[in-house]
């Protein structure tokens, strides 16, 4: 395909954006929904765009939705990256020169109550045209929205599964136990994990947290007393502060020291230290950061401009 085809308007961004939304959502019906047009024109769209590239993008069965081929998986990030590219344009010449459209990070459970409040507000007071908003999930949601482009990055921990990704340390820090206020290891200022495996665990059931507490007890030859798992910060919080014998490991220390019910938690360091937890901004490897991304990122470095090790709270105030 030639200069003379683009300009003869083979291949258009409404084919591309038509293609782009049926991807997304997996069938014609579904994206016309989206697109709020009728399935016909958004399947006419896709036929055109196959003609103009001379090959089959997706593979298309009744009741069955869309399948890409290899072909379309190619296409789909190359036409992501052209319409995105199109917006910045449009961003850059309405914008006037100041940062203006839309900005979309991510950030892991657990991090997302100390991060984001002040994040978004300092955010907002630099960039007021810029509409930033959010999404918290699980580190492998997180770090599927980045390459699927549904996000423009994302705070997370720097653990497994973070390869595919350009990362910007933050900061460090790492795990330490929980109790109740009854709890007997609560009156010692440090705790082994020797001491902890027979107890009930209240595990922190999320990916890496899940990973980062019972690779320490393997590191050791032991095997944890797994009472309660949970998908839920504050609720591992609140069920080990109402026990005299259970325990818990994260790595966020919030400010509050009580539960939901206002019962006490007593935090103790851990002996031998468990490994540095590295907080980090990423985003989609060989991918350019939006604009408005990076104005993100250099205000993380402004707040964060070297890795802190072992500090446990998160923003400084």
């Amino acid at each position: 395909m030639d200069d003379t085809g683009l300009l003869r308007g083979e291949l258009t961004f409404r084919q591309l954006g038509h293609f782009v939304a049926v991807a997304e959502v997996g069938s014609i019906a579904g994206a016309a929904q989206r697109l709020q047009f009728s399935p016909s024109a958004v399947s006419a769209s896709i036929s055109e765009l196959e003609r103009a590239l001379g090959a089959q993008l997706c593979i298309r069965r009744r009741a069955q939705g869309v399948t890409l081929t290899p072909t379309g998986s190619l296409v789909l990030l190359r036409a992501k990256r052209l319409l995105a590219d199109v917006a910045e344009l449009n961003h850059a010449v309405h914008g006037g020169g100041e940062l203006v459209g839309p900005l979309v990070v991510g950030c892991f459970h657990s991090l997302a109550p100390t991060l984001l409040p002040s994040l978004l507000e300092e955010f907002e007071s630099r960039h007021p045209r810029v509409s930033i908003d959010f999404v918290v999930g699980a580190q492998d949601e997180l770090q599927h929205d980045i390459i699927a482009g549904r996000i423009d990055a994302a705070l997370m921990y720097d653990m497994s599964g973070t390869e595919q990704l350009e990362r910007a340390v933050l900061f460090e820090t790492r795990g330490y136990a929980l109790f109740g206020a009854a709890n007997p290891l609560a009156q010692k200022d440090i705790v082994t994990l020797e001491e902890l495996a027979p107890l009930p665990l209240v595990l922190y059931d999320q990916v890496p947290s899940t990973h980062y507490a019972t690779a320490m007890f393997e590191a050791r030859g032991l095997v944890p007393n797994v009472r309660y798992r949970t998908h839920a910060f504050e609720l591992t919080r609140s069920i080990v502060a109402r026990s005299d014998t259970a325990y818990g490991i994260l790595v966020q220390r919030p400010e509050n020291s009580f539960s939901y019910e206002g019962l006490p938690i007593i935090e103790r360091d851990i002996e031998p230290p468990p490994p540095a937890a590295t907080v980090v901004f990423a985003w989609a490897r060989g991918a350019e950061l939006t604009p408005r991304a990076d104005a993100l990122r250099r205000l993380l470095r402004d707040r964060y401009p070297d890795a802190s090790t072992g500090n446990p709270r998160l923003i400084p105030e």
